[in-house]
């Protein structure tokens, strides 16, 4: 699956402005595309996550790529903690 990282705030809560040197990776973003998903086995199963999902995964899960100037993140399932309503 791909999935957008959110923009994450550059200013804390009481009014103070971050360097992106010490902003850290936002670890919450948007599924924009999914395959058709694969079992242990190798058998094609649906997932369980859809495009336009907020999922919320690890710091260095999956691969960063950068496409037409925009960032994305490829990562399997598995690699995904929560789903956010």
């Amino acid at each position: 699956m791909i999935v957008k990282r959110q923009e994450k705030e550059t200013t804390t809560a009481g009014g103070i402005v971050l360097a992106s040197s010490a902003a850290e990776k936002p670890s919450e973003g948007v599924v924009v595309a999914v395959g058709p998903g694969k079992s242990k086995h190798g058998e094609v199963r649906p997932l369980d996550v859809k495009v336009g999902d907020r999922v919320l995964f690890g710091k260095f899960s999956g691969s960063e790529v950068k496409v037409d100037g925009e960032d994305y993140v490829i990562m399997r399932e598995e690699e995904i903690f929560a789903v956010i309503q």
